[in-house]
């Protein structure tokens, strides 16, 4: 079965039969969700097990349920979660900091494999600037590279025993953007060594994991012509200097960072050395206009994603219920008990 390098979305809680047909000739590897495809449980489960079923295998649906600002589904049906920056605010004990972080993960994955969700794109590892932007600032695990690193690797275990992949982002490091790559490329001037020793430094830690993704960002000491995304240096680096050999997959390739057709986007993406074309949108022309530019899945893209899809396991057993229990401190109403 031939498999294109792929992950895309659909425009709405339930497929059309254009979507159906569309889905079943492009074969992407894996679909991801978002808030206008969600409207309840059941409508979702329904949904998951048809877009698997339009391309006949078992594929990877992802979504971005960090909890707080980033949350495809939220109340009445799913919890709510403050921002990270809310939960650092309170300036918890690490060991305490520690526990809600699994928890709140470990509930989180529960959420997203009762509904066929397998692979959630969290933790979030970026090391903040002084001046970062918000899209950063609001979402970050601490300040320092170990410390994000340790609590990146506890967010991972937990959605791990949940049954859910992690993707690690934004790789090689989007702390130092001052601007939002979702409107704009933002560029950053730092030398290598700093570079290396900060922002390369949480990925580092974690590059055993299955999967990350890119950032569209200009690092001006690797390639001052080209994003991450779109560039051979810093996917080097990537592989390089952080070690990642998992499967890398694209930030939204339909972000306004990006320049070109949709086509030359994901063209320049597998020649820079992605495995995965991302693209979020559910947009048919974006659509169409993208996958000539997406390679089939073969050679080590494809040992690379096999290997991420063998690592999907059942949920670990858990007390869902002193979890609960816990679950007003966790979102900072109560007192840690």
């Amino acid at each position: 079965m031939t498999v294109s390098a792929a992950i895309l979305g659909c425009a709405a809680p339930r497929l059309t039969e254009g979507e159906k047909a569309f889905f079943r000739d492009a074969a992407p590897w894996g679909f991801i969700l978002f808030a206008r495809n969600v409207e309840d449980p059941d409508q979702l489960r329904a949904l998951t097990a048809e877009l698997r079923e339009t391309v006949g295998r078992d594929a990877p649906i992802l979504i971005d349920q960090e909890g707080g600002r980033v949350a495809r589904l939220r109340a009445p049906h799913w919890r709510e979660w403050p921002r990270m920056d809310d939960i650092l605010a309170r300036n918890l004990p690490e060991a305490n900091l520690n526990v809600a972080l699994r928890a709140r993960y470990r509930l989180i994955a529960q959420e997203l494999h009762a509904l066929g969700i397998d692979v959630n794109c969290a933790p979030m590892v970026d090391v903040p600037a002084a001046n970062a932007d918000p899209i950063v600032t609001t979402r970050i695990l601490g300040h320092e590279p170990g410390v994000i690193a340790r609590r990146g690797r506890q967010i991972a275990e937990a959605l791990m025993d949940g049954g859910v992949l992690p993707v690690v982002k934004h790789a090689p490091g989007h702390g130092r953007a001052v601007a939002d790559s979702h409107v704009e490329l933002p560029r950053v001037d730092a030398a290598l060594e700093d570079l290396r020793a900060v922002d390369f430094a949480p990925f580092r830690a974690l590059a055993d994991l299955p999967m990350m993704m890119t950032a569209h960002i200009v690092y001006e000491a690797l390639d001052a012509s080209a994003c991450a995304t779109h560039s051979a240096r810093c996917i080097d680096a990537i592989r390089g200097d952080i070690g990642f050999h998992g499967l890398l997959m694209t930030d939204d390739l339909g972000m306004h960072a990006l320049t070109g057709t949709f086509r030359e986007r994901a063209e320049r993406s597998h020649a820079a050395g992605c495995d995965i074309s991302l693209h979020c949108s559910g947009e048919m022309g974006e659509m169409a206009e993208l996958m000539p530019g997406v390679p089939a899945l073969t050679g080590a893209a494809a040992s690379r994603a096999a290997a991420a899809e063998a690592a999907r396991r059942d949920p670990r057993p858990c007390d869902v219920a002193e979890l609960e229990r816990r679950h007003p401190y966790l979102i900072g109403e109560g007192d840690y008990v």
